[in-house]
């Protein structure tokens, strides 16, 4: 397999695997590749750095154990620091703050499916959290 960096004639530049160097111009030709994001089928190569394996001997260098999902959870750690539990009266507290019947805030709380929708439609900004949080009531 190789990748190739491509680009469109929109200069959207995307990753593509193809099997050979000649199966790219092969799909090419066909019109068989296309832009992910304008979906324009005028495709070129983009420059791209070479993808050189390090030597065999050497140890794998690493920065830390910080993951993703560490730096996510960090940050929403501090953004339920900043805001306010409710609990499971948070669609109608969300509502409540959107009306103008309670002053502005950040909360975090619980909700349904069908709680968080029916926000939505009614134009309340809402999102979930990424991480999974053990409500506070249900901390030792």
């Amino acid at each position: 397999m190789i990748v190739f960096d491509l680009r469109c004639a929109g200069d959207h530049v995307f990753e593509a695997w193809f099997a050979s160097s000649a199966a790219f111009e092969e799909q090419r030709a066909r019109r068989l590749i296309a832009c992910p994001t304008c979906g324009d089928d005028a495709i070129e190569k983009s420059i791209m750095a070479p993808n050189v394996a390090a030597k065999g001997n050497r140890a794998v260098t690493r920065s830390g154990p910080v993951t993703a999902r560490a730096a996510l959870a960090a940050i929403q750690a501090e953004m339920l620091r900043r805001s306010r539990w409710v609990g499971d009266g948070f669609a109608d507290e969300a509502r409540a703050i959107h009306r103008g019947d309670k002053p502005a805030a950040p909360i975090h709380g619980q909700a349904s499916a069908d709680e968080v929708g029916a926000l939505i439609d009614e134009g309340v900004p809402v999102a979930p959290l990424l991480v999974p949080v053990t409500p506070p009531e249900k901390l030792n």
